[in-house]
């Protein structure tokens, strides 16, 4: 797949085949995250790749399976959407936190090793560390696409990085961004409609 195709071609995907992702296919898409640029060269980072079925169930257990209309309605108005293609975004994403990761063939989970406190920074540098894993994530994401496959994303909320640290048993002193579901996309489904962004609007000469 031609570099712009792939870019073009990523979306979120939250519902799945029931179709196993090779070994083989998901070591070059983690190899591929590998290549992103590193703050300290050293690229301290792991990756968790969750396949079994149980060891998913019991990761996503602290995650809510379902959403009612009313909370929906009241986490829209909480959160100050007032753009209705984004409200449709976030009804379409928020019922399926769930089930798009435990239909998903694989879970990664990202790890990066703590060298400052990325939650309470002393200043912006001091977050080069979280800037750069974010870099491999993004490198993941096209990987997963130019491979055939779809992937969603998930920020942990609460006490959920804590639990799949129990869960997953990865170290103290790892950090956990997010959860990451990759498999084949249905082809059934109707991709949500996105903001149309007219760059020419958004890109500004030398200054402002």
């Amino acid at each position: 797949m031609e570099f712009y195709e792939v870019i073009n071609n990523r979306k979120t995907v939250r519902e799945f085949e029931d179709e196993p992702i090779p070994t083989q296919i998901i070591e070059r898409i983690i190899a591929a995250a590998f290549k992103a640029p590193t703050n300290d060269h050293m690229r301290d980072w792991h990756f968790i790749i969750v396949r079994d079925k149980n060891v998913t169930a019991k990761l996503l257990d602290i995650i809510p399976k379902g959403i009612s209309d009313d909370d929906m309605e009241a986490l829209i108005k909480d959160w100050n959407l007032s753009d209705i293609l984004q409200q449709e975004c976030y009804r379409n994403a928020v019922p399926k936190q769930y089930r798009m990761l435990f239909d998903a063939s694989a879970i990664i989970i990202p790890l990066l090793k703590q060298k400052t406190d990325i939650l309470h920074p002393d200043n912006i540098s001091h977050l080069n560390g979280f800037a750069s894993i974010w870099c491999s994530i993004e490198n993941i994401f096209l990987s997963v696409t130019a491979e055939g496959y779809g992937c969603n994303l998930r920020v942990p909320l609460g006490n959920e990085e804590e639990y799949a640290r129990d869960v997953l048993g990865f170290p103290n002193d790892y950090f956990m961004p997010c959860f990451i579901g990759i498999g084949k996309p249905k082809s059934d489904v109707a991709p949500v409609k996105q903001k149309e962004i007219n760059i020419k609007e958004r890109i500004h000469w030398d200054k402002f």
